[in-house]
């Protein structure tokens, strides 16, 4: 474990933040034996914390016609396409293990294109990483070519709202300087 510091900001003590987002943040802690560096980097702007989680879980934390690794899926190339360490680290950790493979979230953050996933899941990326990096351009042919894979227009609202959510993420990552806890470089990378 590395002793560097996961922010540019100061980061302030579980137990000095508000009861709401220490309550969080410990739960958070409980299920998965740490916590992850990103609850408290941004709980440095509580208000702004509360904001993002709430976003975030209203994206990721749904039912629909995109599944959960897919959501992650998502999170990984967009994240690799805006040079943000700190996602793709993390969210191919929740990748691999949603995914139940471990090699899906390199493959995804490299070249989501070139990816072992399915042409539907590609199309997907595609219009993710679309909207990621070239939003103005979105045309009636890139809802058209989600339609033809099987998504919904709600399917697109939310492919294009996690690419864009994260796009956020992704920068505040980069300008806190957020640093990866090292134990997501090693989760989902074997079977339990």
């Amino acid at each position: 474990m590395t002793d560097r510091p996961i922010s540019r900001y100061p980061v302030p003590e579980i137990l000095d933040l508000p009861e709401d987002l220490r309550t969080r943040i410990l739960a958070v802690q409980e299920k998965s034996g740490f916590v992850p560096n990103v609850f408290l980097v941004l709980a440095h702007r509580p208000d702004e914390a509360r904001a993002f989680f709430a976003y975030h879980d209203a994206l990721m934390d749904k039912d629909g016609g995109i599944s959960k690794a897919e959501r992650e899926m998502i999170v990984v190339a967009t994240s690799a396409a805006n040079g943000c360490l700190y996602c793709v680290i993390a969210h191919g950790a929740i990748l691999r293990i949603r995914a139940r493979d471990p090699l899906v979230a390199d493959q995804v953050a490299v070249n989501p294109l070139k990816a072992d996933v399915s042409t539907r899941q590609k199309a997907m990326l595609a219009f993710a990483l679309k909207v990621a990096q070239a939003s103005a351009s979105l045309a009636e042919a890139d809802f058209e070519a989600l339609r033809a894979h099987g998504f919904s227009d709600e399917d697109a609202w939310d492919i294009g709202a996690i690419a864009a959510f994260f796009a956020l993420s992704n920068r505040m990552a980069n300008l806190t300087g957020m640093r990866p806890n090292d134990e997501f470089f090693t989760m989902g990378r074997t079977p339990r």
